[in-house]
């Protein structure tokens, strides 16, 4: 066999966004801060698409006796470590539509380059300038041997198309590099648990595509000597990790349903088995940061399972007039909050290893959109739910800010998480520091 085929079965394709899958990835971080060990945080980011309905989401009174409206019912049993903010905004503008901005700046805060890919509106758009807070986190504790896991960080999807656009990406590892999420379980169980045979043989690959690398580089114009450096340094992590990865699982791998197609009529099935399996890269402690994503923006899925026959997209522009629309809006969005409170679950019924301590109490879990609502393609009033403990913001509450940028959001959850920033996103973004909730 070539060693690009063996290479290819064993890791991934030969590129950024293959290897940042594989690799805990490249510190760009600041000096890393005194961090205790025992004191795990973790962070969840779940995205589903298609802005939020008009009605039936957003709690009718502030503060800690605000009543769950009929979306958040199913987060009910959690209300005291729930925290629901509206105001919120999305205010990167510049190229690409809506839907685009919406997802692809929702977790870098940046602009998009321009480029080739046409939207429904505006101007054509590329790749994210940025890279998204949950990479500059993970980089964060990769660099630090108290929290250093073996992945750092997971992407996780749920029938996330095989396209590579501005609507279906909101993970970045740097300026273009966007990282695709694994929306196949079978395919995530392998990355986690995958036995590697003939690890030395893989080992001796890495080491002759490394010698590749070196006697080609004189050879490319400045550009690519730069892309091929990068990938270089990543192959050269690669190995390292590889021949110094001595993981002990503290719990056994979870067990999946057999023979679950990658359909959409299967999402419930999918979502609840990536749902598990993320809970169990938590107990193994192979990775401190997690993204899941449902379908992309701009998703058409129909949830036939609610008994919506409509695509999800389509729905979403109707006016809020269309009560039988709106009625269907609420179901599926209550079904994502279903989704969400059933990882919360998971994680409060889950112990960290060798305590009593429920791991939910570690762990923030984020659920957002990239619109404020559908049909007027907003970027403000951003659904934020977060559901947890351990980030010292206070839960149990439902509070209104007024036009507050993402950008804020992300760095009070980076120095949260030990990771003391103080700016991150745009630079042209109002420097007025972390939110405090």
């Amino acid at each position: 066999m070539q060693r690009r085929d063996f290479l290819r079965l064993t890791t991934g394709a030969l590129s950024a966004g293959a290897f940042a899958h594989f690799i805990p990835g490249i510190s760009n971080a600041s000096s890393p801060a005194i961090i205790d060990p025992r004191q795990k945080k973790r962070l969840v980011i779940m995205f589903s698409p298609n802005g939020m309905v008009a009605d039936g989401f957003w709690p009718k009174t502030e503060g800690p006796e605000f009543e769950m409206n009929s979306v958040l019912k199913p987060l009910e049993p959690f209300r005291d470590k729930t925290l629901v903010v509206h105001g919120i905004c999305n205010k990167i503008r510049g190229d690409g539509d809506s839907h685009m901005r919406g997802i692809s700046a929702l977790l870098t805060s940046n602009e998009l380059f321009p480029g080739n890919i046409v939207g429904g509106s505006d101007s054509p758009a590329g790749w994210s300038k940025g890279i998204s807070i949950d990479q500059e986190i993970k980089n964060f504790l990769q660099s630090n041997d108290a929290t250093r896991t073996r992945f750092g960080s997971l992407e996780f999807g749920v029938q996330v198309p095989n396209e590579a656009n501005p609507w279906t990406r909101m993970v970045f590892a740097g300026p273009n590099e966007p990282i695709a999420p694994i929306d196949d379980p079978y395919a995530m169980y392998s990355k986690l648990y995958g036995k590697i045979e003939e690890r030395e043989n893989l080992l001796r690959v890495l080491n002759l595509i490394e010698k590749d690398f070196k006697r080609s580089a004189d050879g490319f114009h400045p550009d690519d000597q730069q892309r091929l450096g990068k990938n270089a340094h990543r192959v050269h992590q690669m190995r390292n990790d590889l021949a110094a990865d001595t993981t002990e699982l503290n719990v056994a791998p979870v067990e999946l349903s057999l023979d679950v197609a990658n359909t959409n009529d299967n999402m419930p099935e999918l979502a609840k088995m990536q749902m598990d399996l993320l809970v169990n890269s938590f107990e193994n402690d192979l990775n401190r940061i997690a993204t899941f994503q449902f379908n992309k923006s701009v998703s058409n899925a129909r949830m036939n399972w609610l008994d919506v026959k409509e695509g999800h997209h389509s729905l979403s522009h109707l006016p809020d007039k269309d009560k039988a629309a709106q009625e269907k809006l609420t179901r599926i969005n209550t079904w994502f909050a279903e989704q969400v409170a059933y990882l919360v679950k998971q994680l409060s019924e889950t112990k960290e290893p060798g305590t009593d301590q429920p791991m939910i109490d570690n762990t923030l879990v984020l659920w957002t959109n990239e619109l404020g609502h559908g049909n007027s393609h907003t970027l403000n009033n951003l659904p934020f739910v977060m559901v947890g403990g351990g980030f010292g913001f206070e839960m149990g509450k439902y509070t209104k800010v007024d036009r507050v940028s993402t950008d804020r959001v992300w760095l009070a959850i980076a120095n949260a998480m030990g990771h003391n920033i103080e700016t991150f996103g745009l630079p042209s973004l109002p420097k007025d520091g972390p939110i405090t909730f």
